[in-house]
């Protein structure tokens, strides 16, 4: 089974938890049998391989969350990354191309779409094998999984089928509607339209032909940037005539919202939190160092990270995009392929960071122009190069690095330190990348 996961945006509903380098997707909230928690992605990663441990699964995604997304799912997940967001039509096209391309998937071979951050059980998986197959037999050119609605939701567009059979012709497409209009369209049978759907790979093939000017992936890699921003659905689902849509009536919870994101944990408190037995339906979800101790709430979300702190009815917290789009903010906590780092301190010319490299990963060898920097190592061990010069390190060892020299730091086991970086002009573009 060929799988294309749909990994984009900044998940702004989910602040102070994600941001344009962590998306909701990144963030550890399901507990594993181990006592550590897992994300979404990883989640979902995890569910497609034990349904299918020989599915191809590819990762559409952009620039800014391709670090994570090793950093969580190893350095051999394939990835289609896109230059720039440009709506699903031309990310499906790019990942389509990419799969053709780059991975030499046959143009007749069936591809299944779908987000990567529902709530799902292993019955939404087996669904997704059996729409690869409807994909293949060719009796339609999209099969798309309409999800059995279990309200009169504004969030959904709605599918609605020709019959109530299992599979089903499409009879018409609803954009998200009012809740009255959205119990007209549930007594008519609708489904909600949940984004996954499956097609053979020439088919979006050639779509991308007729829509954009290019030759191959690579023409239109190199040319994504001037691409029409445009979504599937309005590109080619609703221009669709031979199409067709499975039932699905198993869990399916859209993580989108700090509301619905509660009603999927296990645990009601993450990090350090105390509730008291006068709290009900309150979640704790909290990446800082210091207790946070609830009274007496009801229904309420309280997420606190390096980014910022939200206190929030559940309800309401599904409101909190425009005010976050007011908030001008540094980026503080990120996951990257090497490892994770977190700004714990910034001055007017300095900035203190928490880096933690994983065991066998360096950072890359480089060199800062207008800061200089001291590293404090805290747990670990590893190697430092200094200007083409190697030295063994541990916690409790001091390396200072001026502006404009080159250096680098490779962790034998899990190595934790404190950088303190130095300077007039402290900025991520004051960095450049040499090979050791």
């Amino acid at each position: 089974m060929n799988i294309v996961l749909l990994s984009g945006g900044s998940g702004k509903r989910l602040w102070p938890l994600s941001n344009d380098v962590r998306s909701k997707q990144f963030i550890k909230i399901f507990p594993r049998g181990d006592g550590s928690y897992e994300s979404m992605v990883q989640r979902m990663y995890r569910q497609i391989k034990e349904v299918d441990p020989d599915a191809r699964v590819t990762i559409a995604t952009g620039r800014t969350q391709v670090s994570a997304i090793h950093n969580q799912l190893g350095e051999n997940v394939s990835i289609s990354v896109e230059p720039c967001r440009r709506d699903t039509f031309p990310a499906i096209a790019l990942s389509t191309l990419y799969l053709k391309d780059k991975l030499h998937v046959p143009g007749d071979e069936p591809v299944v779409v779908c987000p990567v951050d529902p709530y799902v059980d292993k019955d939404y998986f087996e669904a997704l094998k059996r729409l690869s197959d409807e994909a293949a037999k060719g009796e339609a050119n999209l099969t798309l999984m309409g999800m059995e609605p279990t309200y009169p939701s504004e969030k959904y567009g709605y599918i609605i089928p020709k019959t109530k059979d299992d599979i089903s012709e499409v009879s018409t497409f609803k954009e998200k509607p009012t809740v009255d209009v959205a119990k007209d369209y549930i007594a008519q049978g609708a489904l909600w339209n949940g984004g996954v759907f499956a097609y053979k790979i020439d088919y979006v093939v050639n779509k991308a032909h007729e829509l954009i000017d290019f030759t191959d992936y690579t023409d239109l890699f190199d040319k994504y940037v001037d691409v029409t921003k445009i979504s599937f659905d309005y590109a080619v689902v609703e221009k669709e005539d031979k199409i067709r849509v499975i039932r699905f009536s198993g869990q399916w919870k859209d993580m989108g919202t700090w509301n619905t994101l509660t009603e999927a944990m296990e645990d009601n408190v993450l990090g350090k939190g105390i509730l008291s037995d006068s709290c009900s339906g309150v979640h704790v979800i909290n990446e800082l160092n210091v207790p946070i101790l609830a009274m007496g709430l009801t229904d309420v979300v309280i997420s606190a990270s390096p980014e910022g702190i939200l206190v929030s009815d559940k309800e309401q917290s599904s409101y909190i995009k425009p005010y976050v789009d007011g908030i001008e903010q540094e980026i503080m906590f990120a996951e990257k392929s090497w490892g994770s780092y977190e700004v714990i301190n910034i001055e007017k010319e300095s900035m203190t960071v928490k880096v933690t490299l994983n065991p066998g990963h360096s950072m890359n060898y480089h060199a800062h122009n207008h800061r200089d920097e001291v590293w404090v190592v805290i747990a670990g061990n590893g190697r430092t190069v200094i200007d083409g010069m190697a030295q063994n390190v541990a916690a409790g060892d001091v390396i200072t690095m001026a502006a404009g020299c080159k250096h680098t730091i490779v962790a034998d086991t899990e190595l934790k330190l404190i950088e303190v970086q130095i300077g007039s002009e402290i900025s991520v573009d004051d960095k450049v990348k040499y090979s050791l």
